[in-house]
């Protein structure tokens, strides 16, 4: 067993308010704040490659549509799919998210809308604003889950790994796999990589068209965090499901899979090539 880092505050700082309340920086809003950060410069990097076809000017505009459409998706799909006896019962706390329960399935279908409403006021490609998007998710799921250790929620299943921990915040104080360590890495830091290569061979043979990033993120995801949940500890409320073989989460990457693979056929079907806007260059200084 390894111990869990109980030196690690859940907040970055906090202080005291003359009200008599609290007022607390917590490391979970730090790190999506991190990965938007990040994201910005991925954003940035694919204007400036003509892989995103947009003005800088605009990026500040489709960084707030995806993030009011995170906030929104999220805590409608938890509602709906997580705890909906609960919300039914007092309406009133759909609207205290401080208090948690978010889903990201909700945020990926939540971003996507936004996605769809900035391409069309801005008249580019929905699936070159998705693309984007993936990219820049990738790094969000890796360090939100972070977060999510550091919070000491979304622990894990009981198991006897050496590297199993028991968290804080377990009323039964039981050995449990770090689920939140092994999400970040699969479903954030690999597949970050596993999509960066693959735009870049995409890119080098021509073969590159907008689609092809945000089709695989929602495969890569979707496998990934189904495999990850055999780990995960279910949510309290719903357990297992399906006869008891599946999680709520599992059952809804199931669906994002599904859409990733037809993402992939329809766009790699109907989108053109994309040549970025540097090797466009480089093309036309050989043939002078």
């Amino acid at each position: 067993m390894i111990a869990y880092p109980e030196w690690i505050s859940p907040n970055v700082v906090s202080f005291s308010l003359p009200s008599g309340g609290e007022f607390a920086i917590r490391w979970y809003s730090v790190m999506y704040l991190v990965g938007y950060i990040l994201g910005f410069f991925i954003f940035r990097k694919r204007v400036r490659e003509g892989l995103f076809r947009i003005s800088e000017e605009a990026l500040d505009s489709f960084i707030s549509h995806l993030i009011i459409g995170m906030l929104i998706g999220a805590r409608v799909f938890y509602v709906l799919f997580y705890n909906f006896n609960e919300y039914a019962s007092d309406p009133t706390q759909i609207f205290a998210i401080w208090k948690g329960g978010l889903s990201f399935h909700g945020a990926a279908v939540g971003m996507t809308v936004g996605c769809w409403l900035f391409a069309r006021k801005n008249k580019v490609s929905f699936f070159e604003v998705t693309d984007a998007m993936a990219l820049a998710a990738a790094l969000g799921v890796f360090f939100g889950r972070w977060g999510n250790f550091i919070n000491g929620e979304l622990y894990g299943r009981p198991t006897d790994v050496a590297w199993g921990m028991i968290f804080p915040t377990d009323p039964h104080e039981m050995i449990r796999h770090p689920s939140q360590i092994y999400q970040s890495l699969t479903e954030g830091l690999l597949l970050f990589i596993i999509l960066w290569n693959l735009q870049k061979w995409a890119l080098k043979n021509n073969r590159y068209r907008p689609g092809l990033i945000g089709g695989s993120f929602l495969v890569g995801y979707g496998v990934f965090r189904f495999l990850v949940e055999y780990t995960r500890e279910p949510d309290a409320q719903l357990g297992l499901l399906l006869g008891g073989f599946f999680s709520m989460g599992q059952i809804l990457c199931f669906f994002t899979a599904l859409a990733g693979f037809i993402v992939l056929m329809y766009t790699q079907k109907t989108q053109p090539v994309l040549v970025p806007t540097i090797k466009a260059k480089e093309a036309k200084n050989q043939k002078k």
